[in-house]
């Protein structure tokens, strides 16, 4: 008997609702970029390398969709340099489109399969984690206002068992 688990189809609702705060994040970076067009893709550029790092690990498409993007060292939000690192397979590309024609194709010649690439790792990896997020060693979880996951989080990571192990011998001694 062939059963669907709920826990599958939540994962692959977190995936795709990840995928479109991407694609909500690349879709303001390409309105800068036309806006604006010859410093619009430094700008987007900008955009794109700090966007994870702004607003406690939130970019806007994030944000929209309740997410947060955390260090995996230390449960953190993302710092700038893993924001930068995070989202080098989306600017290196970009950065090209400033050339004005042939500098557009090249940018989509590499944008393209790199996309694809990073959609590809979303929905096969056990984890979830995209190109970006191993690069820069970080993670996206759902946003929790109140901070209470997250604390209970960082304290079971690094809690010293050897101390409470100590002190419950101490008090029942």
């Amino acid at each position: 008997m062939d059963r669907k688990y709920i826990l599958k189809s939540s994962l692959n609702t977190a995936r795709l609702s990840r995928t479109l705060a991407k694609a909500i994040d690349l879709f303001l970076a390409l309105i800068i970029t036309i806006l604006a067009y010859p410093i619009g893709v430094v700008l987007a550029v900008a955009y794109l390398g700090v966007s994870d790092c702004i607003q406690g690990g939130q970019s806007v498409g994030k944000r929209f969709l309740g997410f947060r993007v955390i260090s995996l060292k230390d449960g953190l939000p993302c710092s700038l340099r893993q924001s930068v690192y995070r989202n080098l397979p989306f600017t290196i590309p970009l950065f090209f489109a400033i050339i004005p024609f042939w500098g557009g194709m090249f940018c989509l010649l590499l944008l393209i399969p790199l996309c694809a690439l990073e959609f590809y790792l979303i929905f096969t990896l056990d984890s979830g984690h995209r190109l970006g997020d191993v690069i820069a060693d970080t993670t996206v979880i759902g946003n929790d206002p109140q901070g209470a996951g997250q604390e209970k989080l960082r304290q079971s990571w690094f809690r010293d068992k050897s101390k409470e192990d100590g002190l419950r011998l101490l008090k029942s001694a």
